[in-house]
């Protein structure tokens, strides 16, 4: 039993180590990269309960940029494992909800200080093996923003606790914050190792268990999320990782009656497929899901005609290229007035052209190759069809190659449409469509860039003009859930930027902020009377 409030340590943001060639950092974490692209293929299990699950049916992981290389297989479950893995977390769920929060705390502050030492190398390689990040993405994204998420998480909690209603004389009001009545089904997608992670380890943080469903193209670093959460003492069962088809998955999850939220990061397609799955089966559960969503963008650029055409073309080289632009908050379109675009057009062109491109392993390599094969010929399929539009001129990259790997070069599109395709549809790959406006039509532009595309993730005004930046910011005030002043639209960080956006982008429930957190407790409100009335007659009465 706990006999105090305990103070957990203060959250501050992991330090990005910087990977400069050369140094010891740099040596040990490719030296882990070489060491895992060498060992005989591994074969990854479903963890379902304590048990380590292997079936007949395996898929191999390859490595982006060697797409020959196996790294390894996972093992393709069947309905049997998804009804196993629900059963074992509702098996664990008692003793977890009952485990003192401080407890639940200590585990994944554990989990944090280990990927901070031992875990970080192992973690980075992963990444920047099966997901082709280089040094600097795997860094910031699956050592550092997991280290945050953890720590964070932990001191949003406690302040989630603390918070209790007033009482008036003669009675005590107390509120207490139950876990879901059921468990929670998270699914996550490829492109961050952090938001793998962090989709389980923030309802359970708050004593929910877990079944998990990763990406198929993640499941390498996603077993090394299951190493971390096992060393860092999470109980078997509260996290159940099951790696099976969506639709075998979602027949069994979302029929079942203590079916009680989804923690989602993925398509807009997908997820909105998935919301309709769940109202239809509404009459079969125990409690209303909780249903948390981050989905697709089709983030912005907007620029002012007072902009620095350096500050602009590093915000759209950096914003839209980084990742090979599969980041749900990449720049994918921008608005340039036609004063600056030139010089802009000048000193783009010439970073771009300048980025390296190839394996992970050597670091001088800003772009690596996009995930998969079926990415490719999708992002392909867009670069084609801008070669043969009229009204859409290509300045940047253009071609794309997957003999080996699957590697397109950073593609910047300029056309005369506002409306052109590339403008408007999500495309999740390094290409940039350019519009360059009248530079006197600044708020003609900011009201058509508003009602172009469905999505409302991420933007950015660039402007030395402070009426043009108040001007921008509220007429985009639903264009974006992270909106940014004179930066690329991309970059958000554990406990300064909480991350999500609204309309076509998801319920805009923030990762990294206790309002996601808030979402995976159930309050009950308890009021005590010390001593209650023996008459029912109030004064009124006389």
């Amino acid at each position: 039993m706990s006999n105090a409030f305990f103070k957990t340590p203060i959250a501050i943001n992991e330090p990005v180590k910087a990977y400069a060639p050369g140094t010891a950092e740099t040596n040990s974490l490719i030296q882990t990269y070489k060491g895992m692209w060498s060992q005989a293929p591994i074969d990854v299990p479903m963890y379902i309960g304590g048990k380590e699950v292997r079936t007949n049916t395996k898929k191999a992981m390859t490595a982006p940029h060697d797409h020959a290389h196996v790294l390894g297989h996972f093992n393709l479950g069947d309905a049997s494992h998804v009804t196993d893995a629900i059963e074992s977390a509702l098996q664990a769920k008692k003793a977890w909800a009952e485990l003192p929060w401080e407890e639940r705390a200590a585990i994944f502050l554990k989990a944090a200080d280990l990927l901070a030492g031992p875990f970080r190398n192992r973690m980075n390689a992963a990444t920047m093996l099966a997901q082709s990040k280089n040094v600097m993405q795997a860094e910031i994204d699956a050592a550092c923003e997991l280290i945050d998420f953890f720590r964070f998480n932990v001191q949003y909690m406690t302040q989630i606790y603390k918070e209790q209603p007033e009482s008036l004389p003669g009675m005590w009001n107390r509120l207490e914050y139950r876990p879901l009545e059921g468990f929670v089904f998270a699914i996550t997608p490829f492109n961050f190792t952090s938001i793998a992670a962090n989709l389980c380890a923030a309802p359970a943080m708050m004593g929910n268990v877990v079944v998990w469903k990763p990406a198929d193209s993640q499941v390498y670093s996603a077993q090394v999320i299951m190493d971390l959460f096992k060393a860092a003492g999470v109980p078997d069962g509260v996290i159940n990782m099951i790696t099976v088809d969506g639709p075998v998955a979602g027949d069994i999850v979302f029929k079942h009656r203590d079916f009680a939220g989804l923690h989602f990061t993925g398509s807009t397609g997908v997820f909105r497929h998935l919301w309709k799955e769940i109202g239809t089966n509404l009459d079969n559960y125990r409690t209303y899901p909780r249903i948390v969503g981050e989905t697709g963008g089709k983030d912005f650029i907007m620029v002012h005609k007072s902009a620095n055409a350096a500050e602009v073309a590093t915000a759209m080289s950096r914003g839209a290229f980084e990742f090979q632009g599969q980041k749900c908050s990449a720049a994918s379109r921008a608005y340039v007035p036609s004063n600056i675009w030139p010089e802009v057009k000048r000193i783009f062109t010439e970073q771009v052209n300048s980025f390296k491109m190839g394996t992970p392993e050597d670091t001088s390599n800003f772009v690596n190759a996009v995930i998969d094969e079926r990415a490719f010929d999708k992002i392909a399929g867009f670069i084609d069809y801008c070669k043969g539009q009229s009204d859409a001129e290509i300045i940047t990259g253009g071609s794309y190659d997957k003999s080996k790997g699957y590697f397109i070069e950073p593609t910047t599109v300029v056309t005369s449409n506002p409306k052109f395709r590339t403008m408007c549809e999500e495309i999740f790959g390094p290409v940039l469509t350019v519009f360059v406006y009248d530079e006197n039509q600044f708020e003609e532009t900011l009201e058509m860039l508003d009602s172009t595309s469905e999505y409302a993730l991420t933007g950015s005004i660039i402007s030395n003009d402070r009426y043009a930046i108040q001007l921008a910011t509220k007429k985009l005030v639903n264009a974006a859930g992270n909106f940014y002043i004179n930066d690329k639209p991309t970059g958000a960080v554990v406990g300064q930027q909480p991350f999500g956006g609204a309309r076509g982008s998801g319920t805009n429930d923030k990762a990294g902020a206790a309002m996601n957190l808030l979402r995976w407790s159930s309050a009950r409100t308890i009021k005590e009377t010390f001593v209650p009335p023996t008459d029912y007659k109030y004064p009124f009465l006389g």
